[in-house]
């Protein structure tokens, strides 16, 4: 039986096209979920839209369509954009498919029988375009934290969650799971910032709007955002409160859920309140990645700053641009982005390194063995140290997989393709081409090439799928192993160029 491995995104919200920042997310998710699948996992990769609020019934209404129009058609442009990408997810779920909203409505009344959920009355400072309330010394400048807008004082009716009853449990859990939230930083804010202070019982359901699911019990009321969104990652694997399916009891708990940074809180703290009232397991890790901001601060349509991933990609690439996104943003601060450092990394890395090194290899293996190569072993000092780093290779990327290091992981990958074309430099196979006496050592060094090539192409498939097909269709190779084969025999295909150069000017 393979291992599971359950990876999650957040939804997204489809308030609006997603641009590149957004993006950033599910492309690092997709690395991760063909990473595991590569490591021999069995993965499911789950994300979607959310698809309910105040919000999107106020942009129905402005553009004068139905908020089910509405969201049909953005659901639609953010898939369309998951697949540009070319992401492998197993499942795209939508908070508006009737069987969620099924199940959140008996997952509200099972914790209304518990007495975790009560009426009451709501009297906050509320934010529309982050459906947040907020307190007086929450906000900053006295407008919204999250997004700095304005806020508004609004009184209603309201169903509560009791977060305050599962305080002291979650404080522990975390405490005695340091792996649960992650990087360190986000542990640290979020039971310094908002356990330990004290939470205050939750507002889950709103009167002052319909597009939402109804409240069974109180059809006035819809369910509230975060109650109806994050149970999107139990719902659609099979969970129900009258018996969960038997796949559910295969996935869950989750072994990761990737989310933004800026909604780290809801996912550490509201979401696993909400599962330790449904006695259900909490996920097993919590990752709030860094943003990929623009050089004059976050992406806002207000600055004319907004990049969009499908006018990069129909510009650059798609492998360009995965490569940039996986490359350029750190482990557990923001990554900036500016179309001048993807055409240097393309260049340089992309073209340079890569495409260089294996257009070149196959170049000479045609010209000096009609593209035939096996292994003479006619080993020299100067081989040791590339098949050390070949054989190595495996342990360094998993290290880095294992701490969602994404960027470093492609590090190690470089650097053998870089080794690999310091031994090019080292060897001179032009020189041993001369001398009748040095063919077998020639195939030597061309073959321990193509196996470098072989390898690191394979551990690319994650982060740069098209390009690792492609260099596996050039040396007509379908062996996926993760060591260097000394007895495989290869007949190459012809060389191609993989990156074209980018002119910077034009």
């Amino acid at each position: 039986m393979k291992e599971k491995y359950y990876i999650t995104t957040a939804i997204a919200y489809t308030s609006g096209k997603p641009h590149i920042g957004n993006t950033y997310e599910i492309v690092l998710a997709d690395a991760i979920a063909r990473y595991k699948r590569l490591k021999g996992f069995d993965v499911y990769f789950q994300t979607g839209t959310d698809e309910h609020g105040e919000k999107i019934e106020l942009k129905a209404k402005e553009a004068g369509v139905t908020p089910k129009e509405y969201v049909d058609g953005v659901a639609s442009e953010i898939k369309t954009i998951w697949d540009v990408m070319n992401t492998s997810y197993d499942k795209f779920v939508r908070t508006t498919d009737t069987h969620h909203e099924e199940i959140v409505q008996k997952i509200f009344t099972k914790m209304l029988n518990k007495g975790d959920i009560y009426l009451g009355e709501y009297k906050g400072l509320y934010c529309t375009p982050c459906e947040s309330f907020w307190t007086e010394s929450q906000l900053v400048d006295g407008n919204c934290p999250d997004c700095g807008r304005v806020v508004e004082l609004k009184t209603e009716e309201a169903y509560f969650f009791k977060l305050s009853k599962y305080q002291n449990q979650l404080i522990e859990y975390i405490e005695t799971h340091p792996e649960f939230i992650q990087p360190e930083s986000r542990k640290n804010e979020m039971i310094h910032n908002f356990l330990k202070p004290g939470l205050q019982d939750l507002c889950v359901s709103r009167t002052s709007f319909d597009w939402g699911i109804p409240v069974l019990e109180n059809p006035k009321h819809v369910v509230y955002v975060w109650l109806d969104a994050l149970t999107n990652y139990i719902t659609n694997i099979g969970y129900d409160t009258d018996g969960c399916k038997e796949e559910f009891l295969k996935w869950w708990p989750a072994d990761l859920h990737l989310i933004g940074k800026d909604i780290i809180r809801f996912h550490t703290i509201y979401w696993p309140c909400f599962l330790m009232s449904l006695d259900l397991p909490l996920p097993k890790q919590v990752f709030g990645h860094p943003w990929l901001i623009m050089s004059d601060g976050k992406m806002s349509k207000s600055k004319g700053n907004v990049v969009y991933a499908d006018d990069l990609v129909h510009e650059y690439g798609v492998d360009e641009v995965r490569y940039y996104v996986l490359h350029e943003i750190p482990f557990a601060s923001d990554g900036v982005f500016t179309k001048e450092l993807l055409i240097e990394r393309t260049n340089g890395d992309l073209v340079n390194i890569l495409g260089n090194l294996v257009n070149r290899t196959i170049a000479m293996a045609k010209k000096y063995f009609a593209s035939h190569l096996e292994n003479k072993k006619v080993i020299e000092e100067v081989d040791g140290e590339l098949l050390s780093m070949v054989n190595g290779l495996e342990e360094k990327v998993d290290a880095r997989m294992n701490r969602l290091e994404i960027g470093g992981a492609l590090d190690e990958i470089f650097d053998v393709l870089r080794r690999s074309n310091k031994y090019i430099d080292e060897t001179t196979p032009w020189s041993l081409a001369k001398e009748e006496s040095k063919k077998e050592r020639l195939e030597t060094v061309l073959y321990n090439l193509i196996e470098s090539i072989r390898i690191c192409a394979v551990f690319l498939s994650p982060f740069l799928p098209e390009t690792s097909e492609k260099i596996l269709k050039q040396i007509h190779s379908t062996n996926q192993e993760f060591q260097f084969n000394e007895d495989a025999v290869y007949d190459l295909n012809e060389p191609e160029i993989l990156f074209q150069r980018i002119d910077a000017e034009k």
